[in-house]
């Protein structure tokens, strides 16, 4: 056994605004054997000073879109033409430059406190469209990555089979994201096997770029796998569009008629919503993955989160295009946004905006073992500092609302995942996430 003595943790309680002080968490085999709290730290229990959160969790990653970050801040005037320039990227990619992007940008988000992220993983096939020797080579170098860097990872293994909703067929360097048929996908994505910190999800990339007659084989696919199902939903209102032009509904509801939501799925982004759409999203108790600072720089528009609440879809938190990798600006974002658009304050509690962060997204992942600190739970931990510029002053109060709209990913200091410290001090136990980023990133963008 093993054991940590936090200055201040939140347990993961909802209905909690509050964190509680002098804390123990006893640790044995990777999970929580204990919890006592008003307790003295003890010679045998090593010191977390600051705020001590479950584990963060990121939902929502496309990796290597990475590369680009403030490459497209000038010349992409919407999100289309910012799709055009990663596109560039993605058709420069191997298994060993995405190895080593990986392995820094997971680095990075160690760094930012995440334990566990969602890699929506559609770059299967080599430059040209065909299968590698081993199908699976790019997604077996993200989790390679991941494993190097000490994060648990669910991959979201995406079908991505047209180019637009009429059924465009692919081309270009779309043609690395397609698999023929949801059958090739299925047998390909049924090749890999879930392990030691790897859990195994599936995606319906959107109804954009996938027909309507596989939404409800894969989502059947994904049931019978016991395989959490994401996909992107409503990003922009030209999906809206041409859903309602080719289908004659919306894309929530030509979902919805396929069997596709539901608890075990997450609908990304979900940005441009009807009234029936948010009603049909919580009546099925579908997640919603909010990732406000991509949808934000893409000029995507604000989802409607507190409406999306209030039905009953749980809200979960994504980084994306990685614009920038810092969960708590996401979280507070959620908050924030809808301040600007209702012109009203207070739309969520911290305690609300927390589970966010931790347990409602290890759960849209699979991880329904982790995300709070009580016993049997997995031992993923964050610890946030309160003496830094941005959190000092946070003792004087409950400190856990001053960490959720004033922290930064710069003021995590210690990392753990299943008991295992992977970030102490704020620097990683092994790798030098700025330098190997630079390196990753030169390789394939020049």
């Amino acid at each position: 056994m093993e054991a940590f003595h936090c200055e201040y943790a939140w347990l993961g309680d909802a209905a909690a605004d509050r964190a509680i002080r002098d804390v123990r968490i006893e640790i044995t085999d990777g999970r929580i054997g204990g919890v006592l709290t008003d307790v003295p730290a003890g010679r045998d229990a090593q010191r977390l000073a600051g705020l001590t959160l479950p584990g963060l969790v990121n939902t929502h990653s496309h990796v290597f879109h990475r590369a680009i970050r403030g490459l497209t801040e000038t010349g992409a005037a919407d999100f289309w033409r910012w799709r055009d320039l990663m596109y560039g990227v993605a058709g420069r990619l191997d298994p060993d430059s995405m190895f080593r992007l990986a392995r820094a940008t997971y680095a990075e988000m160690a760094l930012a406190g995440i334990t566990a992220v969602g890699e929506f993983h559609y770059l299967h096939h080599d430059a040209e469209g065909r299968p590698y020797r081993e199908p699976n080579a790019m997604a077996e170098a993200v989790v390679g990555a991941a494993r190097e860097v000490g994060l648990r990872l669910t991959l979201i293994d995406a079908c991505y089979l047209q180019a637009d909703v009429d059924g465009k067929p692919l081309e270009g360097v779309q043609r690395r994201f397609g698999g023929g048929d949801w059958h090739g996908w299925a047998d390909r994505a049924t090749l890999m096997s879930a392990g030691p910190g790897l859990r195994l999800g599936a995606a319906i990339h959107s109804v954009r770029a996938v027909p309507q007659e596989a939404l409800t084989p894969i989502a059947t696919f994904a049931r019978v796998q016991n395989r959490p199902l994401h996909v992107h939903l409503s990003e922009q209102p030209a999906e809206n569009e041409a859903c309602l032009r080719v289908h004659g509904v919306t894309p929530t509801r030509l979902l919805a008629d396929a069997d596709v939501l539901g608890e075990a799925t997450t609908a990304v982004h979900a940005t441009h919503l009807t009234s029936a759409d948010i009603r049909l999203l919580g009546d099925a108790a579908t997640a919603v993955s909010m990732c406000v600072t991509t949808e934000r720089n893409l000029a995507d528009g604000i989802g409607p989160a507190p409406a999306l609440a209030r039905a009953g879809a749980p809200l979960v938190l994504g980084t994306d295009g990685h614009m920038t990798i810092d969960m708590f600006e996401e979280a507070r974002g959620v908050e924030l946004d809808e301040r600007l658009r209702s012109g009203r304050r207070g739309h969520f509690r911290p305690g609300q905006l927390a589970v966010m962060l931790t347990s409602a997204g290890a759960a849209s992942l699979g991880w329904d073992d982790a995300g709070c600190i009580e016993p049997g739970a997995l031992a993923d931990l964050t610890t946030v500092r309160l003496d830094t510029v941005r959190t000092a002053g946070a003792r004087a109060v409950d400190p856990l609302a001053p960490v959720l709209y004033a922290a930064t990913a710069a003021d995590v200091d210690t990392v753990i995942v299943g008991g295992d410290v992977i970030v102490s001090g704020g620097r990683h136990r092994s790798i030098d996430a700025a330098r190997e980023l630079g390196a990753a990133i030169a390789a394939v963008v020049s």
